[in-house]
């Protein structure tokens, strides 16, 4: 989270502030990241202020990410057969390097355009239900 946190300040030197938000897992929040985010915010000058919105309990479904995770998950980890981890790991590399590259090429939402199996688009909507619910 803290190394996510710095390429986000970096990439967004330029703006006054960002929102960083996340579900409550547990790995998510550390006191290292808190610690990074006072230190960010005291230094001010040339990097913007850092907001931290954790989702509340119980509402992965909220979170954006879940619907590119769900996605990825179904389309390479359940039911699969990888002959190794390496292989496994080159698979998932993969999904997101392709992903990146068409959202780089084309800044919009790619959702069902491009997989086509992931259950909401990926934006943020109260009505939407990012997490797939076969797979908590």
């Amino acid at each position: 989270m803290v190394k996510l946190l710095h390429r986000l300040v970096d990439a967004y030197a330029d703006q006054k502030c960002i929102y960083f938000s996340w579900d409550v897992a547990s790995w998510h929040a550390s006191k290292a990241l808190y610690a990074r985010v006072r230190e960010i915010n005291m230094k001010g000058n040339g990097c913007p202020q850092v907001k931290l919105v954790p989702l509340p309990s119980s509402a992965q479904f909220l979170n954006v990410i879940e619907s590119v995770f769900s996605g990825m998950a179904r389309a390479i980890i359940h039911n699969s057969d990888f002959p190794s981890l390496e292989a496994a790991k080159e698979a998932i590399d993969k999904y997101f390097a392709d992903r990146n590259e068409q959202f780089s090429k084309f800044p919009k939402p790619a959702g069902q355009k491009i997989w086509g199996i992931e259950r909401v688009p990926s934006e943020f909507s109260v009505s939407h239900n990012c997490k797939d619910p076969k797979y908590r």
